[in-house]
């Protein structure tokens, strides 16, 4: 799998999302990056921002078609027609909008994946992050001998920061990553949430376990440094 995206929190959460296959995982950042990726690795599915770079990014599903057969989801944060039209006309086999919920992205990749290359492979239900163990397909987390059940959002939101683990993510990064730059909504609502996640999680914010508050910046994962594989 090849990830085109720009944006390097984002890229993260992809990333860790798509460990729900034994998958193979190559990151690139700018068009040419991925240019070079897809002529040395030739990979089977592409998963591209087609925001990269004012819109040129969507040029390499032409680069990706051209080296054999390939399954292509485009991400985007539009939400006009034309958008879509563009994506599907290039060739994508699927649009996915952001934000997005992590168990729709592991479902749609291996429908792609299925449709274009007979098999997706095997689905790894569970990953370790630390001492959590999160079930996408029953949408819960182990937490030693407890067990949390989670909603969408506050689904979308373990995975955004376990995927950054040791980095600070703002306000303002959580609120465009899971509601999106376009959506109006009241200025503590990323508090509220990540408070609600915290109580499920039985995180004391006086010695944080998993999630920290950076004051003045605004959350960090510290369970672990990087997400361990499968």
């Amino acid at each position: 799998m090849l990830l085109v995206i720009g944006d390097k929190a984002l890229a993260n959460t992809v990333d860790l999302t798509l460990r729900h296959g034994r998958y193979a995982r190559r990151l690139a950042a700018t068009v040419a990056e991925g240019k070079s990726a897809i002529e040395d690795w030739k990979p089977h599915l592409l998963v591209l921002d087609i925001d990269v770079e004012v819109g040129r990014a969507i040029q390499l599903i032409d680069e990706a078609r051209a080296h054999g057969r390939v399954a292509v989801i485009a991400l985007t944060r539009r939400s006009d027609l034309r958008g879509k039209l563009d994506a599907f006309e290039r060739g994508a086999d699927d649009y996915i909008g952001i934000p997005f919920v992590p168990d729709d992205l592991v479902a749609r990749a291996r429908a792609v994946i299925r449709r274009t290359h007979g098999s997706a492979g095997e689905l790894v239900p569970r990953l370790r992050i630390g001492d959590l163990e999160i079930d996408v397909l029953n949408r819960k987390v182990l937490a030693g001998e407890h067990e949390l059940h989670l909603t969408s959002l506050e689904q979308a939101l373990l995975y955004l920061l376990a995927a950054n683990a040791g980095s600070v993510l703002t306000r303002e990064l959580i609120l465009d990553a899971l509601w999106g730059t376009d959506f109006v909504i009241e200025s503590n609502v990323v508090d509220r949430h990540v408070r609600a996640l915290r109580a499920k999680l039985q995180n004391d914010w006086h010695k944080p376990r998993y999630i920290e508050t950076v004051p003045g910046a605004g959350y960090r994962f510290v369970a672990i440094a990087d997400p361990a594989e499968n």
